[in-house]
This record gives structure tokens, C-alpha cells and sequence, in this order.
């Protein structure tokens, strides 16, 4: 069982930039594939951005490539979601996701989720 608990939300204004932290806990982090995933009020959780086991690959939603950036810690179990020249439309509740496959996009491809953190972008 994998505990995972998301941190580093928050209010910014257009432009801004945050970064996101999930702390891994409860089972052997390097073995699974982590992901972002956002889910804005009223719509559908959608895919962010994953990266594989090793941290050598990652692949993101077309809406956040070349302004967000994934990464991990496999020696502290984190995944961090760095997050730059944010648009209102990024605002959402982020929630981290860990799973064993790889590079996965969907939803059902990941068992185990944090509580999510609020990210709010102000025009």
C-alpha cells in the first residue's frame, strides 16, 4: 500500500510559476510509475504529466508541454511538478498518482492517489 500526500498549492497570479511536491510513503516508490493529474470544478480529472520508473523519460499533456516539468527522487520518494508561466485556466485541484506501468495517461492506469492540493491561477 502506498500512502501519497501532495504539497506546495496555492494562490498565483497569471504568469507565476509554483511547485508542486508528493512524498511517497508505504512501498518501494522506484518500482512504480508517478503522475499528475488535475481535475478543475465541474469537469473530468485529466492527465498532466508522467515520468517512468528510472526518471529518464516523461511525457505531458499537450495543454502543459514546455511549461511544466516532472521529476523525482527515487532516494527521498518524491515527485515534484514544476509548474511556469501558469494561465488561469491551469486553475484545479492537482492530485499525484502512482501506478505500475509505464507512462500512462489515464486514470484507471493508477491505484493509488493523494488528497490532491488547490492551485489557483488569478487574472
Amino acid at each position: 500500500q502506498v500512502q501519497l500526500v501532495e504539497s506546495g498549492g496555492g494562490l498565483v497570479q497569471v504568469g507565476g510559476s509554483l511547485r508542486l511536491s508528493c512524498a511517497a510513503s508505504g512501498g518501494t516508490f522506484r518500482q512504480y510509475g508517478m503522475a499528475w493529474f488535475r481535475q478543475a470544478l465541474g469537469k473530468e480529472r485529466e492527465f498532466v504529466a508522467t515520468i517512468s520508473w528510472s526518471g529518464a523519460t516523461a511525457n505531458y499533456a499537450d495543454s502543459v508541454k514546455g511549461r511544466f516539468t516532472i521529476s523525482r527522487d527515487n532516494a527521498n520518494t518524491t515527485v515534484d511538478l514544476q509548474m511556469n508561466s501558469l494561465k488561469p485556466e491551469d486553475t484545479a485541484v492537482y492530485y499525484c498518482a502512482a501506478g505500475a506501468g509505464y507512462l500512462r495517461v489515464r486514470t484507471s492506469d493508477y491505484d493509488y492517489w493523494g488528497q490532491g492540493t488547490q492551485v489557483t491561477v488569478s487574472s
